[in-house]
């Protein structure tokens, strides 16, 4: 038998972060300098970290001020759109890195993924279609919902997401899981019966168009299509070669068509009377820029990091807007509110940690199943 051609499976079978560390995708012991390792892959894991709950708690923040700030207001839905084409021109340039920024081989690889598999690419036209709707119901969210009720309510997409898991993946979810995701309904009706001081919050008296009831819908209904949609798109990313950034281009290419048809059917008349980019200022660009990076950003976060840190990240986010709102957009913090809070961050940690037992547990099972399988290969 050949040993080359198994030992070429082997290494072909396996991924380098099934190995402990010191162990190549070969199987083979290498030496290496383990505390410069160890500083390395913490440095990734706490940039990456701290990059994710900035960028969550500003876009909380963002997003509120962008639709209460006085001057002439910009269209949600052009700011989708256009979020989206960024996102599309920043994962072809990616594309044209991982095929080693050579030209050829970049029109070649979206020739063969878009034109000659298009039933693969129409796969994509789902969650196109979802996220385009999303984003625009998170800008309505905003309008209504002062940025840390939008914070916090939006993280009811756990709930869903675990939902469609189990629908969609078949995932079985541990007792202490479904114990955690029903603290997180409870904290999410105490931060909504929460009111905040009649009389001494801006949102309240100076914007009497908001309506609490139709931002809450709003952002329930986001989190519903997000839950959705990155189950969706999980299951279509681990049905076929093909890597993240390119399925990335994928979904823009599918969800500008979908974003311009939601810009004339719903905003048509105030686009053609004022013009697309109405409203547009260096803040709103900032804004789009950081919507369009939030994707890049997880993407980093699931590589370096786990699900326990995700939760640290994204529970410290929470945290931030509630302080940031207190200063910015004289949000007053009540009991109801601080307890659902509190039990948000709660179930979020209590979920994140359990979903790193299952996965570590499961990444070992499958391990030692692969070495079992190899050992088949070589005489």
């Amino acid at each position: 038998m050949n040993t080359d051609g198994a030992l070429a499976i082997r290494c072909y079978q396996y991924s380098s972060d099934q190995y402990p560390k010191g162990v190549d995708n070969c199987g083979a012991y290498k030496p290496f300098n383990k505390t410069e390792h160890i500083a390395i892959e913490l440095n990734k894991k706490y940039i990456s970290l701290i990059i994710l709950t900035v960028q969550n708690a500003v876009l909380g923040l963002s997003m509120r001020y962008a639709r209460t700030r006085p001057g002439d207001i910009f269209v949600s839905s052009t700011a989708v759109l256009t979020s989206e084409v960024v996102k599309l021109i920043t994962c072809l340039v990616l594309v044209f890195n991982e095929e080693g920024k050579d030209l050829q081989r970049f029109f070649r690889t979206l020739h063969k993924t878009i034109i000659i598999n298009p039933i693969d690419t129409l796969k994509v036209c789902v969650p196109s279609l979802v996220y385009i709707v999303q984003n625009n119901l998170l800008y309505v969210s905003a309008s209504h919902l002062d940025a840390a009720t939008y914070q916090v309510t939006y993280q009811l997409k756990i709930l869903t997401t675990a939902m469609f898991a189990v629908i969609i993946l078949r995932k079985k979810l541990l007792c202490t899981q479904w114990s955690a995701l029903m603290i997180l309904v409870i904290g999410i009706v105490l931060v909504q019966l929460a009111q905040t001081i009649t009389g001494n919050s801006i949102d309240a008296t100076d914007q009497p168009e908001q309506n609490r009831m139709f931002g809450l819908w709003a952002a329930l209904g986001a989190c519903f299509l997000s839950g959705f949609a990155g189950i969706y798109f999980e299951k279509i990313l681990k049905g076929a070669e093909i890597s993240v950034w390119m399925r990335n281009v994928q979904l823009s290419l599918l969800s500008i068509p979908f974003g311009i048809v939601t810009c004339f059917v719903n905003d048509g008349g105030k686009i053609l009377a004022n013009g697309f980019f109405h409203g547009y200022n260096i803040f709103i660009w900032y804004l789009i820029l950081l919507q369009a990076g939030g994707g890049l950003i997880v993407a980093v976060v699931v590589k370096y990091a786990d699900n326990i840190l995700k939760g640290f990240a994204t529970s410290l986010a929470i945290i931030i807007s509630c302080i940031a709102s207190m200063y910015i957009f004289d949000f007053h913090l009540t009991l109801k509110f601080t307890a659902g809070a509190a039990l948000v961050i709660t179930s979020i940690f209590m979920y994140g940690y359990n979903s790193k037992n299952s996965s570590t547990t499961q990444k070992q099972g499958n391990f030692m199943q692969s070495q079992s399988d190899d050992e088949k290969l070589l005489p």
